[in-house]
């Protein structure tokens, strides 16, 4: 409804009785009235019954606690990190405060459900022309003090859908910060865990470097006797240096990582690495991990709860769009006083006022009232895609994790096994070159290989953790779907109040 009135009445029971008259048909007539455009109904989108990768022992298909699914590698270290991740990171302040945004922002929409009230006050001196029709030429004053309100009835609730999508909008924003709080966590954690990493392949580095260096002593004493060649000399120096050369960039890697993970807890760079910077072992994955079932994703991924709440906005504003189809109905009135003098302004007979509906109807709009509503179908339309390629790609999401985390063991089992073989090998060949039962091409040939597969071990435990969060991330792990969320606000005063 809209309802104007007009200046302060003289009597405070007619501002009073006025108002009350207001509510009581907006009581009796808003009810009544029907809402057009669709009824919003969640779309049902069919997922498979279980994982590709189920079948494999490690992944279990029992229901997964992934609210702090980072208790799973027992580090200690890496729980505290997140917990004040949560506190400190500036992205999840923003979306915090976007949610602050939302709810703001419902609260202006919940406001059209009520009266607009507004007490226009003036004192003009004026004198009108001796030369229009009237030609009266008078000079005076004209003083007003007044009140005027307007209301519109909801007749095909534009408003009521109106709130709707504004309500799905701040649902939306809530399964945003949800997404933010996923997607900190999973950060925070890869990037210990790269850190942990660095700090292995830098230990295996420089175990090979020592072991390097005595082979180098070896070759040169050696040479000494006249039993080793200088050619074996000079190879032994290039394999210890082409290994060294390998910790410059090792450690600007690890300092970088310590930096990042600084930046994602808020914090400025250097402020984690008194804390981090003792070496400590890569938290290994459990033996079993509980990753249920598809279907959970619905209901645990915030971008899937975000895309539906989007498109339950959508389809909201098709009736927003549609009522402008039809007529507008407000109440509109003023009441006031009206006088050329102060000292009349408060009489009986400087009372003005005037009460009464109102209607205005587009009935003609060029067609741009019909293009609207097509923009806000096609919109909806696109929402609707939206939300299913989003769970299309929350599964690929999960599978790809799965794969990803099944195969790195499997290669870390095969490192395992050509580690101790490398190692072995080494001591062979520079037992048997002591022995001079071998050349020294073996030796190189057996550090360079140890070496390598020293570093790429240390790599793959790394990333065998990394994967494993990569699996709890696509789960949407790191919060707690079904606990309590705030609803949406019902009216202004309500949201107000928040």
């Amino acid at each position: 409804m809209h309802l104007r009135t007009r200046g302060l009445s003289p009597s405070s029971g007619i501002v009073v009785i006025f108002l009350a008259g207001l509510g009581l048909l907006a009581s009796l007539v808003l009810p009544g009235c029907m809402k057009v455009g669709p009824d919003y109904k969640p779309p049902k989108t069919e997922v498979p019954a279980a994982w590709q990768q189920s079948t494999d022992p490690a992944l279990a298909r029992r229901e997964a606690d992934l609210t702090k699914w980072w208790t799973v590698f027992n580090d200690p270290q890496l729980t505290v990190l997140i917990k004040r991740a949560h506190t400190g990171n500036l992205d999840f302040k923003v979306a915090v405060a976007r949610v602050k945004e939302a709810r703001a922002q419902l609260g202006v929409v919940l406001g059209a459900e009520l009266p607009s009230v507004n007490v226009p006050a003036s004192a003009v001196r004026q004198q009108t022309s001796e030369n229009d029709l009237a030609g009266a030429g008078i000079t005076g004053n004209n003083i007003s003090l007044g009140l005027e309100a307007s209301w519109e009835i909801d007749l095909f609730g534009r408003v009521r859908r109106s709130v709707e999508a504004a309500q799905a909008d701040f649902q939306a924003s809530q399964e945003d910060r949800a997404g933010v709080m996923v997607s900190l966590y999973s950060q925070v954690a890869q990037t210990y865990l790269v850190v942990r990493t660095l700090q292995a392949r830098i230990s295996a580095t420089s175990e090979n470097i020592e072991s390097q260096k005595g082979v180098l002593k070896l070759t040169q004493s050696r040479f000494k006797w006249g039993l080793a060649t200088d050619l074996d000399v000079s190879q032994a120096q290039t394999v210890l240096g082409s290994s060294q050369a390998q910790l410059p960039p090792l450690k600007s890697d690890l300092n970088q990582s310590l930096n990042t993970l600084a930046l994602l807890l808020g914090l400025s760079p250097g402020s984690l690495d008194p804390e981090l910077t003792r070496p400590r072992p890569i938290p290994a994955p459990p033996l079993r991990v509980a990753v249920g079932v598809p279907a959970d994703l619905m209901r645990q991924r915030p971008d899937i709860r975000r895309t539906e709440r989007q498109l339950a906005a959508a389809s909201a504003r098709i009736g927003v769009a549609t009522a402008d189809l039809y007529p507008r109905f407000s109440l509109i009135g003023s009441l006031g006083t009206a006088a050329t003098t102060g000292g009349n302004l408060f009489n009986g007979g400087s009372t003005v006022f005037s009460i009464g509906p109102s209607m205005s109807w587009n009935i003609f709009a060029g067609g741009s009232i019909r293009s609207q509503i097509k923009v806000e179908d096609a919109r909806t339309e696109q929402a609707l895609l939206t939300y299913e390629k989003t769970v299309l790609s929350a599964l690929k999401e999960v599978e790809d994790s799965m794969v990803a985390f099944q195969q790195e063991k499997l290669r870390q089992k095969a490192l395992k096994k050509t580690v101790t073989a490398s190692r072995r090998a080494l001591k062979l060949a520079v037992r048997l070159y002591k022995e001079g039962l071998q050349d020294f091409q073996r030796v190189l040939d057996a550090q360079r290989n140890l070496f390598d597969y020293d570093n790429q071990l240390a790599a793959s435990r790394g990333q065998a953790a990394i994967n494993l969060v990569n699996i709890y991330t696509a789960l949407g792990g790191g919060w707690d779907p079904v606990a309590k969320r705030e609803t949406p606000p019902n009216n202004a005063l309500e949201a107000a109040s928040r």
